[in-house]
Formats: C-alpha cells, sequence, structure tokens
C-alpha cells in the first residue's frame, strides 16, 4: 500500500514537470478546443486532463489549488497555475507560431477578457452541448492524456 502512495507522488510530481491544460471532459466545446490544440501543438507542449480526473484533483491538490474548481480550463506550466483568458492565452503563446499573435489580447485589460471568458463558460454547456461521460482520445493523442 506504501508503494502504492510512492508512486502516485512520483506521478503527480512528474506531471508537476509538464504543461498541463486541465478541461472540463464534459463539456463538447472544451472537447473540441482540446482536439483543435492537438491538431496545432506539432511540437507536444500541452498535456491534458480532464477537470473530473483523479490526475487533475491531485495536480491542483498539489499546487495548493483550495478555490472551486473553474468553469473551463486550467493551465499548468512551470510551476504556476494560469486561469480563465489567462489559460487560453498562455496556451497559445506556449504552442507559439502564427498563435503567438493572440498574445495581443493581452492589451485588453483582463477584467474585461474574463468576463467574456465567464459569459461563454457558463454558458457553454446550454450553447454547446455536454457529454455523459469524457470521450477517450484517438490512440495516437493517448499519450498527451494524463490518466
Amino acid at each position: 500500500m506504501g508503494g502504492a502512495i510512492g508512486e502516485t507522488r512520483k506521478k503527480v510530481k512528474t506531471q508537476q514537470q509538464q504543461t498541463v491544460l486541465l478541461y472540463d471532459g464534459l463539456c463538447c466545446m472544451c472537447n473540441r478546443t482540446v482536439l483543435f490544440l492537438l491538431r496545432i501543438d506539432h511540437r507536444a507542449v500541452l498535456h491534458f486532463a480532464s477537470l473530473q480526473s483523479n490526475t487533475a484533483k491531485s495536480l491542483l491538490c498539489q499546487f495548493d489549488y483550495a478555490r472551486p474548481l473553474p468553469d473551463g480550463v486550467v493551465l499548468i506550466h512551470n510551476g504556476k497555475i494560469y486561469t480563465e483568458s489567462e489559460a487560453a492565452l498562455k496556451s497559445l503563446h506556449l504552442i507559439g507560431g502564427i498563435w503567438n499573435l493572440f498574445a495581443l489580447l493581452r492589451f485588453i485589460p483582463i477584467f474585461i477578457r474574463n468576463s467574456i471568458y465567464r459569459i461563454i463558460a457558463r454558458n457553454r454547456y446550454t450553447w454547446f452541448g455536454k457529454y455523459d461521460s469524457c470521450p477517450i482520445p484517438k490512440p495516437e493523442w493517448k499519450h498527451r492524456f494524463l490518466d
């Protein structure tokens, strides 16, 4: 039993060294966004886990994220947590290339960006739909998802 706990800690520590995007695995829009990111992230910078997973809960606990789970995405990069519009913009920045142009959106005050983000997040199930369970990734992308 002690070995299992040690393995879990080792697994979480390894995951902390990766850039991980936590997303709502039940949200159709979030899943489509993850598929889009997988297609454009040619350097495989981002790894993914659904907010409903034990991995997400462990990571958030490791980073002392005591708030309720957010509506949308959380990015963990270099020991720092990004949420809402910052998580989305930082993810695109990390992918690089033409996607760095989205960094220009940082000139919009964060309270405006996050207000728009929250409106979309609150209405995402109504506007885009909801799955009954988290979809399984394609086999060629399975290594990008954390258990």
